[in-house]
């Protein structure tokens, strides 16, 4: 019984041991001068939801649901000769109707990373500046012709829109950093 109670102090101590000199030793992240100054010029900007038509063989086969926003470079955004979100839907517009890069009845090659990266590229070439850093997906969803319609009929059998889900399973519900913290605090 003694050799077990020991046994359980020596393990005790080993483990309190162990946290107090990993704690003791371990050291902030080191942020990278290039890391400091993106920080010190960068803004979240929220993005409007937008509809943008979905076009297959001539007509209008549903449309996209898209909430995006970023994270801009501040003293860059204030120079642009157009409007931020004026520019932004355009080329959402030019980039998802252009560019066909979700195929609605094929989903499994869709890729939201390499869709953020396209949108970024897209604005941030229309820009002729890297003025975007980041894009944020907050929604992305599809509405096909059929579910229009029947939005415009009162019916208890309505289908909500379809997120859109690419090939490793993830949806879009990006989130603004610091916008969480302004939802718990009620504004």
């Amino acid at each position: 019984m003694f050799k077990l109670l020991l046994t359980g102090v020596w393990a005790a101590a080993i483990t309190l041991g162990s946290v107090y000199v990993s704690l003791r030793h371990a050291s902030a992240p080191i942020e990278s001068s290039e890391d400091a100054a993106r920080a010190a010029v960068q803004e979240y900007v929220p993005g409007e939801l937008i509809t943008v038509p979905r076009i297959a063989n001539g007509a209008v086969q549903g449309y996209f649901l898209t909430k995006l926003s970023f994270a801009v470079d501040r003293t860059k955004v204030s120079k642009l000769s157009l409007p931020l979100k004026e520019t932004v839907t355009s080329t959402l517009f030019d980039i998802l109707v252009g560019k066909n890069l979700i195929n609605v009845a094929d989903t499994t090659s869709f890729d939201l990373s390499t869709f953020k990266e396209t949108v970024k590229k897209g604005l941030n070439e229309q820009m002729k500046d890297e003025v975007i850093f980041e894009v944020l997906v907050e929604q992305l969803e599809y509405l096909s012709k059929d579910d229009v319609k029947k939005l415009g009929k009162p019916s208890k059998d309505r289908s909500p829109p379809v997120p859109v889900v690419d090939r490793n399973g993830d949806t879009a519900a990006d989130v603004i950093p610091g916008k969480e913290r302004q939802t718990a605090a009620g504004h």
